[in-house]
């Protein structure tokens, strides 16, 4: 115990020292953090001041973060004594370990850059990708972030969004309603297609260019199926499809119009 105390005697000024640089280092690592942090917020804001999409402001940040929060640990590192230049040869040779051991991060990488480069889908968009479909909200440096019509968020790998084909609902003005409406066979298809016809005729959702389709699709086990595929902007997408399928059933009802459901027919014979 005597021996500690007189070597803590001994080099008491080189532990102050020691101690005034690891305190300086953390005072660093602290402050690094907060301006890390601070320069991504700038960034984003930045980009949004700019009215650049919400989900390349977010993608950039979240790099500038990164940048400034490694130069952070560098300069702690080099604040306690530790050579930077070693250290960052050292790095770069774990760097390559570390990469081949996360192949998957860096495949989330990369592929977080091809979105931003291609720009398959941007923010506000409803997508389908990966066997996920909502509104992307985020897209990170290694994922994507989906919310659902129910407001679930789903976090997607950035490698799942571009391994696979992406569904874009929100791209283009326009889409189209495909419905099948099937009318039993005994009813009189020219009374069927002017009921569905007027239908559409009277909801100025429907767009007039492209005109919509009224046509006899297939002649099916128990109906004869109609296609009816109306051009609406794609904002009214949803609303319109429910309120065509109600207002359909509604008006082929008043018309006497019946919509059959699956059947079978049974014939018994008795043996003599």
């Amino acid at each position: 115990m005597e021996s500690a105390l007189n070597w803590v005697n001994e080099n008491s000024d080189m532990l102050i020292e020691y101690a005034i640089q690891i305190a300086l280092a953390f005072v660093v690592l602290l402050v690094g953090i907060r301006v890390a942090k601070l320069c991504g917020k700038l960034t984003e804001k930045a980009f949004n001041s700019r009215r650049v999409d919400k989900a390349v402001g977010s993608f950039v940040s979240s790099i500038v973060y990164a940048i400034v929060l490694a130069a952070t640990v560098l300069m702690a590192l080099s604040q306690v004594g530790i050579e930077t230049t070693s250290f960052i040869a050292i790095l770069g040779a774990a760097g390559l370990a570390v990469g081949l051991a996360l192949q998957g991060s860096l495949s989330n990488f990369a592929s977080g850059v091809l979105i931003i480069l291609l720009r398959p889908f941007k923010s506000g968009d409803y997508i389908e990708a990966g066997g996920q479909s909502g509104t992307v909200t985020k897209i990170e440096i290694f994922s994507t972030e989906l919310r659902t019509p129910d407001n679930k968020v789903i976090i997607m790998p950035n490698s799942s969004v571009m391994s696979d084909a992406i569904v874009n609902y929100s791209r283009e003005k326009t889409r189209r309603i495909d419905l099948v409406i099937g009318v039993g066979y005994e009813a009189n298809l020219k009374e069927a297609k002017q009921v569905l016809s007027s239908i559409l005729d009277a909801d100025v959702r429907v767009l007039k260019d492209p005109g919509y389709t009224v046509a006899v699709l297939e002649l099916a086990d128990s109906s004869v199926n109609f296609a009816v595929r109306p051009w609406v902007n794609t904002v009214d997408y949803w609303p319109t499809y429910f309120e065509l399928v109600e207002k359909i059933k509604l008006a082929l009802d008043e018309a006497n119009i019946s919509i059959p459901f699956p059947q079978m027919d049974i014939h018994l014979h008795k043996d003599k």
